[in-house]
């Protein structure tokens, strides 16, 4: 934005949070009709988000790639159309009562931290942000200005997961001390999620006719365009995705987080971590976090595996074979096994035992969401329901515990976390990726610190 512009968009910042109840989006109204929403990201991830929201009024839409848009555009030709959000804000702030944001990881916290500095209810893809600094900075920006946020692990908002924390806290796995998770990504392909370029670094090529590649990069330092990297086979380079397990962690440890209140890990230890060149990911790795006590609950170890590892199947799982990706919380009564998503958990217990179980489960303590993650927000901003479940105070925790395990798969080493006060304590220079450096102009959030 030029300097007039951004100088607006501050001011606007500040009039808005000292006077929030000016904008019906800023607090939560009793029967609100329709909200007017803004996308931020509109093809792919967006899409699945927009179409949850077609009851709403989508009067803005934002893309830095045309051709990504196009969907969105047809839908809504009465939206207003932007490459840059931040251009998006100040001609529109006032019109815009919630936001999705459902960009690349590494564009989540900036669109996501202007739009609450705005008063804007924000829902954002996973993971939340691309670094620790930025989930601790969303959990205080969510707090502060009083907005309802949801992250879109869609698997918080299912009946599964309240299943498992109900299953757990009425004793039926008895005590947890022990955690599998795997996944079967990354897959390398030409058309798949996570893609190789053919050289490293990749070689310059003709920017695509619509993208506005120096606004994707966003906060990230330039570098030049390559196919690697758009429109989705960013998620192997560190400087914008975070690999499978910042892509699929706040789905397959969603559960265990939460039942076992896990907290953040003391440790997470790189067991297995196949080469890869600087920045990109590796093809395989095996983790080990290391959770405290907590209360009367035990100490708790998590592995996670990804790239086609798996743990060893065990006899007593009664399982044939491992499938592709999954999730088995091993208690001293019971163990229970769900796919890569927390949506249809199982005992692993003999099948007349399960089917006992099923016909007589225990009750059900936890509130049920109907229509998924996108309604539960809605919901929410108009005052017809409690925040939503992944809400930033706890997603940012979630998320936080992910990127941990990132940082030890990112260097093959172990780290060790000191939460309080947000250090690897055994690797003092990691501090410049607990909170990257940005260019000028997406340097948000610094000023609530400050406050």
């Amino acid at each position: 934005m030029t300097n007039l512009s951004r100088r607006s968009f501050i001011t606007t910042s500040a009039t808005i949070a000292a006077g929030a109840a000016i904008l019906p989006g800023i607090t939560q109204c009793k029967g609100f009709g329709k909200l007017n929403i803004a996308v931020i990201g509109v093809g792919g991830r967006g899409k699945d988000n927009w179409k949850e929201c077609m009851n709403e009024n989508v009067v803005a839409l934002c893309d830095v790639n045309d051709s990504a848009a196009a969907d969105g555009y047809k839908t809504f030709p009465n939206a207003k159309r932007f490459k840059d959000f931040r251009v998006m804000f100040d001609q529109m702030a006032n019109k815009i009562d919630a936001v999705i944001v459902a960009t690349p990881d590494h564009i989540h916290f900036s669109a996501t931290m202007a739009a609450i500095q705005l008063g804007k209810h924000v829902y954002v893809e996973k993971p939340l942000a691309h670094n620790i600094w930025q989930l601790r900075t969303l959990r205080k920006a969510a707090k502060h200005y009083k907005v309802i946020t949801q992250m879109g692990n869609q698997g918080h908002a299912n009946m599964g997961i309240r299943f498992i924390k109900e299953w757990y806290e009425a004793g039926v796995l008895g005590e947890v001390k022990e955690v599998m998770a795997w996944s079967d990504g990354p897959e390398f392909s030409a058309d798949g999620w996570f893609g190789k370029p053919d050289s490293f670094p990749p070689v310059s090529e003709q920017i695509p006719a619509g993208l506005d590649w120096n606004l994707w990069q966003g906060p990230v330092e330039p570098r030049p365009y390559n196919h690697c990297y758009v429109p989705k086979q960013w998620r192997g380079w560190y400087d914008f995705g975070n690999g499978v397990l910042g892509d699929w962690g706040c789905h397959t440890l969603d559960a265990p987080f939460w039942s076992l209140d896990l907290g953040m890990p003391i440790s997470v230890d790189s067991l297995v971590c196949k080469s890869s060149p600087e920045g990109f990911v590796s093809e395989q790795s095996v983790l080990k976090f290391e959770f405290a006590a907590r209360g009367n609950k035990p100490a708790v170890t998590l592995k996670w595996h990804d790239g086609g590892a798996k743990p060893e199947n065990r006899p007593e799982w009664g399982l044939k074979a491992l499938p592709g990706s999954g999730m088995i919380m091993i208690g001293d009564k019971a163990s229970l096994f769900t796919d890569g998503r927390p949506d249809n958990p199982k005992l692993l217990i003999p099948d007349v035992d399960w089917n006992h179980f099923t016909k007589n489960l225990p009750p059900q303590t936890i509130p049920r969401v109907e229509g998924g993650p996108q309604a539960e927000w809605l919901r929410a901003i108009k005052g017809d329901g409690p925040m939503p479940g992944s809400n930033f105070e706890y997603s940012a925790r979630l998320t936080e515990m992910a990127l941990l395990g990132v940082l030890a798969q990112r260097f093959n080493t172990r780290i060790e976390y000191d939460s309080e006060n947000m250090k690897v304590t055994n690797h003092p220079g990691f501090d410049v990726h607990i909170k990257e450096p940005v260019r000028k102009g997406w340097d948000y959030g610094e000023d609530l610190w400050k406050s």
